[in-house]
């Protein structure tokens, strides 16, 4: 089987498409005749800001997802292996295209999603998510040795909010994390935005206001958050929690939800301890992804430099 120009265009648009963690883009895409291969850049390390690598591997599981759903969508079975070649470490996965069969309306309706998905920071509409819109979310991930958990905005906030707020203080005071965020951000020709009403979603600045504990756990009452856990800790768990959350974020855009990811205060060994400790988990906390219907219905797009998820494209042999 070989892959047309048109098929190869799809497949990379997927690819060039997929979220990664601070827009760092910490992959390469090789596609073949029989598929596509996923490779880990190691050279688009920040080891402040992921200094075990474990975005880098979320970063690659989403991409990995995108992948697999444009397989899906060109009309091909898709058989995915990670880790396929103990001596390529930086091989992380093989999508094999197999024979012809026909994409699910899910997976039509999720690829179609990726082209619409931005990260989106402003609060979200009062409208809150449904309980059953919650639970079709949890169970869209589909993805073995993962568990989307709901917080509990009433029960949970509170604790939350001090574990996130700790962080907030201890980046905002790290200078040499300082350094490293001003450093990456100059490559962008316009500052990032600093979204000072919800500044634990995003990246922390030296001068980014932080709200008190009692405001920030009323604004984490107010909104939807999921929690990737995983069982264990490999990058292995890192690549398959990246995946689930990329399959709950795409079926949330599908249905007129948006979203953000966050990811920084779990580099902090305290506030993922913290995480399991106070609010009972049975795993270990990968991402946060924050759901919401859009303020008037608008999406707020990112900035195309910055958040396009493009910049590295896939690699054809």
């Amino acid at each position: 089987m070989t892959w047309s120009d048109i098929e190869v265009g799809v497949l990379a648009r997927a690819a060039a498409n997929a979220p990664s963690v601070h827009n760092s883009m910490p992959w390469a895409v090789e596609i073949h005749p029989d598929g596509a291969e996923v490779y880990e850049r190691f050279e688009a390390r920040l080891p402040r800001h992921d200094p075990s690598g474990r975005d880098r591997m979320i970063s690659c599981g989403a991409v990995l997802t995108n992948v697999e759903l444009a397989v899906r969508a060109l009309g091909r079975r898709a058989e995915v292996t990670l880790f396929p070649d103990g001596a390529r470490p930086d091989l992380v996965a093989r999508v094999a295209a197999r024979g012809r069969e026909p994409a699910t309306e899910d997976e039509v309706n999720r690829y179609s999603a990726i082209y619409r998905r931005r990260s989106y920071r402003a609060p979200f509409a009062l409208q809150r998510l449904a309980r059953h819109e919650v639970a079709a979310l949890v169970a869209a991930a589909g993805v073995a040795g993962t568990q989307i958990r709901p917080v509990h905005a009433d029960r949970e906030s509170p604790a939350l909010a001090e574990l996130l707020g700790y962080a907030g203080r201890v980046l905002r005071a790290d200078r040499a994390y300082q350094r490293e965020l001003s450093a990456w951000s100059d490559q962008f020709r316009d500052p990032l935005p600093l979204e000072p009403t919800l500044p634990w979603s995003g990246l922390v600045r030296a001068d980014s206001h932080l709200p008190d504990t009692i405001t920030l756990a009323e604004r984490l009452a107010r909104e939807q958050l999921l929690l990737v856990l995983t069982p264990d800790d490999a990058r292995r768990d890192h690549v398959l929690a990246g995946r689930a959350l990329q399959q709950v974020w795409l079926t949330a855009v599908a249905n007129g939800l948006v979203g953000s990811v966050l990811t920084q205060p779990l580099q902090l060994h305290e506030v993922r301890a913290g995480l399991i400790a106070r609010l009972g988990l049975a795993g270990h906390p990968q991402a946060f992804l924050r759901l919401g219907y859009p303020v008037n219905g608008v999406l707020t797009a990112q900035r195309a430099a910055a958040g396009s998820g493009t910049g590295l494209g896939p690699r054809r042999r």
